[in-house]
């Protein structure tokens, strides 16, 4: 039987602490507003070049977001490229 005792870190249950600049439910809506723009995009007659030019953002962006990269693109962003495609829509 060992009678070492455990570290200070072993002994706590709470949760780690929070990431201050995370905002959880910017990302559920980004997430969210990402996947029906990549639906959008991939039934739009537009290229992901004219999309770019259209919304005036660099064409990567538009890259990263078709490769899932979200962290790359903020929620003005998003709602930006999901205004480009769809005028008459409203995004969330």
């Amino acid at each position: 039987m060992s009678t070492a005792r455990p570290t200070p870190s072993a002994e706590r249950s709470e949760p780690p602490p929070s990431c201050p600049g995370l905002d959880v439910r910017d990302l559920e809506k980004r997430t969210r507003l990402m996947r029906i723009v990549t639906r959008l995009i991939a039934v739009s007659d537009l290229g992901s070049r004219d999309i770019a030019r259209r919304a005036g953002l660099p064409v990567q962006k538009i890259s990263d977001l078709l490769a899932g990269r979200l962290e790359h693109l903020s929620l003005d962003e998003l709602r930006l490229v999901y205004r480009t495609i769809d005028p008459d829509g409203a995004p969330h």
